[in-house]
């Protein structure tokens, strides 16, 4: 979990994080993303190595919110001081969440070695099976919010670009958790590829003192198909002495009750449409290297650069990020204590470990814990390998 606005110690003290998400002037950025690794195997043979994995994904994703609209949508414009706010953006603000699984399958061999040195490649093909998805883009949102005494929040003056898209169980209530998890597998409808190479120095022939890779991730996309399946795009337009309660949105429990209010308002223009959409994966570029400092001791640099705008609304979202992990690796035993810097959340420092197969760790138990961090995250697995 990362965000701009909210810090660890304020959930630790109890503060109210809806009140403080909206709080000040800069856009609102805030990312759950949640990994499921199921089986997988991997063998060597004949000088490839080939395997098969097993992953379900959730996303869920706050864009670019201005946090004025923001806050007298959620909180009836409690951090607002002001009697009248108006509001001008020129880009596309959005509330996202997505649910899919995976199944890739991976080859990878040797392409060239010496003595000397060793260059690597891969790829892997993915079986994509969207589940549920929901979206809310608003592109150049314009409109003043007005706290009438009579009325409380009005909006007046506003004209804006909407699409409303919704698949699966997010269609329903979107304060139900279990509708994030109940479809994390859906049908097959999409594919994806992975491909990445890595180079290997080895002063003595045997282990490597640099090794160094790219991978480019994610180049693919899925369709969402099913009896409840929507994506509309809409014109608001409220104009003259027109205005909207904002207050009719309190009681909505699903974006289907926010696109019916909205239509039943009058304001907004346009007919839900009834299709298949498709979605574009987060496609990243990855760099790394790693180094060994001395014998057991080692640094690796870590690069992540999203090549997708995550203001489109047929885009799952990605954030940019480097890290920088010093680790000991003893064999059996292995520590290390990533420091990164995050698009989102800024700068994190984490610690982790491996023993035997089993690992464990977080990239921001340190900085929450001494800090205020805007991250929060862990991981825990286990492996195992056999002849």
């Amino acid at each position: 979990v990362s965000n701009n606005k909210v810090g660890f110690k304020d959930i630790l003290n109890g503060n109210d994080v809806e009140n403080l998400i909206f709080a000040g002037n800069e856009p609102v950025n805030f990312s759950i993303d949640a990994e499921f690794a199921g089986p997988g195997f991997a063998i060597k043979a004949l000088g490839w190595g080939f395997g098969i994995s097993t992953k379900s994904f959730i996303k869920a994703n706050i864009v670019d919110v201005d946090p004025n609209l923001g806050d007298a949508v959620s909180n009836n414009g409690i951090n607002s001081i002001l009697a009248q706010t108006i509001i001008s953006n020129n880009y596309n603000q959005r509330l996202n969440t997505t649910a899919w699984g995976e199944v890739g399958f991976s080859a990878a061999r040797q392409i060239f070695t010496t003595k000397l040195h060793k260059l690597n490649g891969g790829i892997t093909l993915k079986l994509l099976f969207p589940g549920a998805y929901a979206n809310v883009g608003a592109g150049n949102f314009k409109g003043t919010i007005t706290d009438n005494p009579i009325n409380g929040l009005v909006l007046t003056d506003a004209n804006a670009s909407l699409n409303i898209a919704y698949s699966g169980s997010l269609a329903g209530n979107y304060n139900n958790a279990s509708d994030y998890t109940n479809n994390l597998f859906g049908s097959l409808n999409g594919m994806a590829t992975d491909i990445g190479f890595d180079y290997q120095f080895l002063p003595n022939g045997k282990n490597y003192r640099l090794k160094v890779g790219a991978a480019i991730k994610n180049m693919g996309s899925m369709t969402f198909k099913g009896d409840n399946n929507y994506s509309t795009n809409y014109e608001l337009n409220i104009i003259g002495n027109e205005s909207f309660n904002l207050n009719k949105l309190d009681n909505a429990e699903s974006i289907k009750d926010i696109e019916q209010i909205l239509l039943g308002s009058g304001y907004l223009t346009g007919t839900p449409q009834k299709k298949d959409f498709k979605v574009k994966l987060p496609t990243v570029l990855n760099l790394y290297a790693d180094v060994k400092i001395v014998s057991k001791f080692n640094v690796t640099l870590f690069l992540q650069q999203k090549m997708k705008d995550n203001n489109a609304n047929d885009q799952i979202t990605s954030q940019n990020s480097l890290s920088i992990t010093p680790r000991i690796n003893l064999g059996f035993f292995e520590a290390y204590i990533p420091v990164g810097f995050n698009e989102i959340s800024g700068t994190t420092g984490g610690f982790g470990f491996r023993l035997g197969g089993f690992f464990l760790g977080s990239n921001s138990i340190i900085t929450a814990l001494t800090s205020d961090s805007k991250q929060a995250d862990f991981y825990f697995g286990t492996r195992f390998g056999f002849l």
